[in-house]
C-alpha cells in the first residue's frame, strides 16, 4: 500500500550548487538524500575497465560527502554500429563496481551517440547531520590526499601510444578502485571538509575548498604523490586539452611559487576517479591517516589550511 507523501520545499534542500558541492543534499524525514549524476568519453579501450571506472568515478560523489549510494541509474551513449557485446561490456563493469559498492542498479537509459559515453546517476543517504561538504575548513586544518595524482596525463600518453594498458595496468584498477574505505575512514575520524579530486585537479578542488570555506591554502610541492613518468610526459607536453583551460581558469588564484611548468601541468591535471582531498583538524591528522592505513588505503599530507584571501592556493 502507497502512503501519502507530503510534497517537500526548498527548505528541504540541504546543499544545492551554490558551492559546487560533489552532489545535492535533500532531507527527507530522518534521513539526508544524497543525489548526484556523472558520465564521460572513454579513457581506456577495454569495454569493461571503461565501465568500472565510470562507475566508481560518479560512485565517488556520494562517497566524498560521506554518505552510503543506495540505487545508481545507467546512462549509455553508444553508436548502433558497434557490436551489442561492447555496450554490454560497459554495463557490465558498471553493474559489478555498483555491486562492490552495495548498491543496485535499477535502470537507466540509453541513446545513439557517434562516441561512447557512459556514467551514472546515483542516490545514497546520509545522516543529515554528519553530512561532510567541501566547505567548512579550518584554519590549520591538514589537508590529507588519497590517491596519486596524475592519471589524466598518463590517460593522454596511453592515447598517443606512449603506454599500453598492460604498463598502466596498476593504475587502471586505482581508477576503478572505489573511494568507498576513504570516506568510512574519513567519518570515523571526522573532518571538517572534503571533497574528491576530479575535472579541475587539485589545485581547482583545493581552491573551490578554500574559497567557499573562505581561507586560503598552501600545497607543499615535496608532499604531493605522483604515478611515475607523470612528471616527465607534462614536461614533454603530454597532457590532457582541459588542463590548459583549467590553468587559464586558476591563473588569478594560485601562487605557483616553486612549481615549474611540469608541476603546473600535473597540479591542474584534471583526475578520472581521483582520491579525497580532506581537511581535518591538526590533532586528528595522524589519527586519519592511521584509519586509512587501516583500511588499505593511501594518504598523504599535501597541504594546510591558513587565512588569506579566500580561494588563494600557495605553492610552497
Amino acid at each position: 500500500m502507497l502512503e501519502h507523501v507530503s510534497p517537500g520545499t526548498s527548505d528541504d534542500l540541504m546543499v544545492g550548487f551554490e558551492t559546487s558541492d560533489d552532489a545535492a543534499v535533500y532531507r527527507l524525514g530522518d534521513s539526508a538524500v544524497l543525489l548526484t549524476v556523472d558520465f564521460f568519453t572513454p579513457m581506456v579501450d577495454d569495454p569493461y575497465d571503461f565501465g568500472r571506472i565510470a562507475a566508481a568515478n560518479a560512485l565517488s560523489d556520494i562517497y566524498a560527502m560521506g554518505g552510503r549510494p543506495l540505487t545508481a541509474m545507467n546512462l549509455l551513449a553508444m553508436p548502433c554500429s558497434l557490436p551489442p557485446e561492447i555496450a554490454a561490456r560497459v554495463l557490465q563493469g558498471g553493474a559489478d563496481k555498483v555491486r562492490e559498492a552495495d548498491a543496485v542498479i535499477v535502470g537507466g537509459h540509453t541513446i545513439d551517440d557517434k562516441e561512447p559515453k557512459y556514467g551514472l546517476s546515483v542516490m545514497g543517504v546520509c545522516d543529515p547531520d554528519r553530512v561532510v561538504r567541501n566547505v567548512g575548513a579550518r584554519r590549520n586544518d591538514v589537508l590529507v590526499l588519497t590517491k596519486r595524482l596524475g592519471v589524466g596525463i598518463l590517460n593522454t600518453a596511453l592515447k598517443q601510444g606512449l603506454e599500453t594498458e598492460g604498463t598502466l595496468a596498476e593504475v587502471i584498477e586505482n581508477m576503478a578502485h572505489l573511494n568507498r574505505a576513504a570516506s568510512e575512514a574519513m567519518m570515523e575520524v571526522g573532518v571538517n571538509a572534503a571533497t574528491d579530486i576530479t575535472g579541475f585537479g587539485l589545485a581547482g578542488h583545493a581552491r573551490e575548498m578554500a574559497f567557499g570555506s573562505g581561507m586560503a591554502v598552501e600545497l607543499d610541492l615535496t608532499a604531493v604523490p605522483v604515478w611515475r613518468d607523470v612528471l616527465a610526459y607534462s614536461a614533454d607536453g603530454v597532457k590532457p586539452g582541459r588542463t590548459a583551460d583549467v590553468l587559464s581558469f586558476l591563473e588569478p588564484w594560485v601562487m605557483w611559487g616553486p612549481a615549474d611548468e611540469a608541476w603546473r601541468g600535473v597540479l591542474a591535471d584534471p583526475q578520472t576517479s581521483g582520491g579525497l582531498l580532506m581537511a581535518v583538524a591538526a590533532d586528528k591528522a595522524r589519527a586519519l591517516l592511521d584509519a586509512l592505513e587501516a583500511r588499505g588505503e593511501s594518504g598523504a599530507v599535501v597541504g594546510t589550511v591558513v587565512e588569506g584571501r579566500a580561494g588563494l592556493i600557495s605553492i610552497v
